[in-house]
């Protein structure tokens, strides 16, 4: 292991990197608060500028700290209309860091400040992250059709008239893949009388179905992504923060509005056979080591990496000058009060990355009030 790859898992580097997304978020967080007044004039805009900031600073760890490198393999034509169009973009939820990876294509097309996605409610709880979502017309949903049935609609019908090209993306899994999940949903899909996947949960129709009705006339193209890792890795956002490089793979295929049936049930069989043909690409992944069709890489963009050292320059600068008052002090009471806040910190920043772990996240797939949703 080289020096630089040792000083990536250091805890103090870490912890310093930790303090700069904590405190940047809260202070995005206080700004986007401000700007409620201006919403009424151009919400889009102003929310979107400045909650790129966030999203950046994970864009940041996956692109330029781990050097995670996200190869494609998709036709030319699909290819040219990348970022060009409004779209819906159905991912594979098998990940810890698949939602990185999908941001990390968002920004290299530079549609990251106006992707959105159905994200759980619960994740309105989540600090800086959940907090920016809800000033991003992000649409939040509790996973119960009765009860969310006129929030998705509402949020759907405001990016009718989005100004900026908008990526919409969709687990259309609800949750991410456990073995455990995996053989509640082949339970679902067997008295279903539907194939049965061998990679993937049975997808929760409604979200793909209704999202699709609303924002018919707006978006043009589905894109359907696909994602692995070479070598059989097993990414998590711990191994990010290390510095641990990972090799993502992201099949992608494009399907017009026009072919995809208007009828909710035939719409609903659509998605179904996409699953069945996402299941076999996996398949053929996990026997070739590659996706077919041709593959290339999009360039990193440097606006990450230059955003993080804003906000290490405006925050690490005071704080390592009141440590360094502290230590010098000689105060217990002032180095016992500095060292709280080190240990709170740590553990703060432990638990916003535990929320992104496989076994943490909680779903009712497969429960009665699941199987009637789908």
């Amino acid at each position: 292991m080289g020096l630089l790859a040792q000083l990536k898992t250091h805890f103090v580097l870490q912890l310093l990197m930790g303090f700069v997304f904590v405190v940047s978020g809260l202070i995005i967080n206080f700004i986007q608060l401000l700007t409620c007044v201006l919403w009424p004039i151009n919400k889009h805009r102003e929310s979107t500028s400045i909650a790129l900031s966030v999203c950046f600073q994970l864009v940041m760890l996956l692109e330029w700290w781990s050097g995670t490198e996200c190869t494609l393999f998709a036709d030319q034509a699909t290819a040219d209309k990348l970022g060009k169009e409004h779209a819906i973009i159905i991912l594979n939820h098998n990940y810890e860091i698949d939602f990185l990876c999908g941001w990390t294509i968002c920004e290299r097309y530079g549609v990251l400040g106006s992707s959105k996605v159905l994200a759980k409610h619960e994740l309105l709880k989540v600090p800086l992250i959940g907090w920016t979502w809800y000033f991003l017309e992000i649409v939040f949903c509790k996973r119960k059709w009765e009860e969310d049935r006129d929030t998705v609609f509402r949020g759907l019908n405001r990016l009718k008239d989005y100004p900026e090209f908008m990526w919409f993306l969709l687990y259309c899994e609800g949750t991410r893949f456990t073995e455990k999940k995996h053989q509640i949903s082949m339970e679902v899909a067997e008295s279903k009388g539907l194939p049965k996947l061998k990679y993937h949960l049975l997808p929760r129709t409604k979200g793909f179905t209704t999202t699709l009705k609303c924002l018919k006339g707006t978006v043009s193209a589905v894109y359907d992504v696909t994602l692995n890792f070479r070598d059989h890795q097993v990414p998590t956002l711990l191994g990010i923060v290390n510095g641990r490089k990972y090799m993502a793979d992201m099949s992608v295929r494009r399907f017009p509005v026009e072919n995809i049936p208007e009828d909710e049930k035939e719409c609903a069989d659509w998605l179904h056979k996409i699953y069945q043909e996402k299941d076999a690409l996996q398949d053929l992944y996990h026997k070739e080591g590659t996706f077919p069709g041709p593959s290339f890489t999009q360039p990193r963009r440097c606006w990450t990496l230059l955003n993080f050292f804003f906000w290490a320059a405006l925050l690490l600068s005071p704080l390592i000058n009141f440590a360094c008052g502290v230590a010098v002090s000689g105060s217990p009471l002032l180095i016992l009060g500095f060292s709280l806040f080190l240990i709170i910190a740590s553990i703060a920043i432990r638990r916003l990355i535990g929320v992104t772990e496989v076994h943490k996240t909680g779903s009712s797939y497969g429960d009665e009030g699941a199987k009637k949703q789908n």
